[in-house]
């Protein structure tokens, strides 16, 4: 490649945790070709700030020349465990349109570039549903419920749906002509058996960009099932402060804290994204501690230097304010909050109906008509 090619890989390289088969993409710059990506989401929950991590990645594609494919994966949210009932799918796909262009738009990234794409309007056509039939014949079960191990919900009696999904998505890299595919870590079996079944099939396989995934408030994986694990993007700047105070943080530990994975995958991307790669720690009674690196954090909170109860603040009033476009958004758009009601309907509180109890005919008040009558004396 040209200087200027390695210097698109090297952006397109940025802050992902690998890139499977690399060379795939180096051989499209080294064409002189814009690489054509694409990104998928499941309209199921709510997105969360866990959403800016691949929204900071879809930046740099854009920096580095890709062109960048959204997909609305509204089939999928209904395949994986009737996450998004199909009465509410139509309504979810709205919303994370909405969503996904204000988070982009909060970061400075222009969406008149972008490509949404919703899953049904391909995933439907018989020739889509002839390859997922002739990809089924190829695939073993075990290997289907493998390669979605980590991103379809599991259970003992599972439906078959789930099995189908991991199909689906690998297709999904042929239908939408894409070079390569940007997903989480824990997508990684399934990119894995995507550059092993497509060939089967007679399609080219496609390289893969792999991006880190953000530990959640409970120290587990962030996900929009999981309440105690995410802040939701709509969520008001008193309930970021709340849930980031309840948090866990362990002091002196790094490792799966939720806390410290924002700073590192969403403030200080954002940041730089924005002109100033810096992240502020205002303290009471000493100097701030400003922060260009990530790993200069991790030493100081490794070391007590940085505690949980300086950095939480600061974090939650970070993310208020890379929040606060897409709340704006959402106030000044009356179409968005009628979508939010249709697609995520508050709960029907059912009242308690009062249980009737059956006395019997003897106790005291019993209406007379109603008692047994004695029996007449000899």
């Amino acid at each position: 490649m040209d200087a200027s090619a390695q210097a698109r890989f090297d952006l397109i390289r940025e802050n992902l945790a690998e890139i499977i088969n690399p060379e795939l993409v180096e051989s499209v710059l080294a064409e002189g070709r814009n690489p054509r990506v694409y990104w998928g989401t499941a309209t199921t929950g709510k997105p969360h700030t866990g959403y800016f991590t691949p929204a900071l990645k879809i930046a740099q594609l854009l920096a580095a020349g890709c062109e960048v494919v959204i997909l609305l994966a509204d089939v999928h949210a209904f395949l994986d465990s009737l996450k998004a009932p199909l009465e509410l799918v139509e309504n979810r796909v709205k919303y994370y349109e909405k969503v996904i262009r204000a988070i982009l738009e909060a970061v400075g990234v222009s969406t008149e570039k972008l490509e949404f794409v919703l899953g049904s309007s391909y995933q439907t056509s018989p020739k889509y549903t002839m390859d997922l039939y002739r990809l089924s014949a190829l695939t073993s079960e075990h290997d289907a419920r493998k390669s979605g191990a980590e991103i379809v919900k599991q259970s003992t009696n599972a439906p078959l749906s789930g099995l189908l999904y991991p199909l689906l998505q690998v297709l999904d890299e042929e239908y939408l002509n894409v070079d390569a595919e940007l997903g989480g870590v824990d997508q990684r079996k399934l990119f894995v058996a995507a550059t092993e079944w497509l060939p089967k099939l007679g399609y080219r396989k496609r390289a893969h960009l792999v991006t880190p995934m953000v530990a959640g408030l409970s120290g587990g994986k962030m996900s929009s099932s999981d309440e105690d694990s995410k802040i939701d993007l709509l969520d008001p700047p008193e309930v970021v402060a709340k849930k980031i105070r309840k948090s866990q943080a362990a002091p002196k530990i790094v490792e799966n804290n939720g806390i410290i994975a924002l700073v590192e995958f969403v403030l200080l991307p954002a940041a730089a994204l924005a002109g100033k790669r810096e992240f502020r720690v205002e303290r009471r009674d000493a100097e701030p501690l400003i922060y260009t690196d990530i790993q200069k954090l991790k030493d100081d909170y490794s070391n007590d230097i940085l505690t949980p109860q300086t950095l939480k603040p600061a974090v939650a009033d970070a993310l208020t304010r890379l929040m606060a476009p897409i709340h704006e958004a959402y106030q000044a758009s009356p179409e968005w909050q009628e979508i939010t009601l249709k697609a995520y309907p508050p709960p029907v509180a059912q009242k308690k109906q009062k249980k009737v109890k059956d006395k019997g005919s003897r106790y005291p008040g019993a209406n007379k008509e109603q008692e047994i009558p004695e029996h007449p004396k000899p």
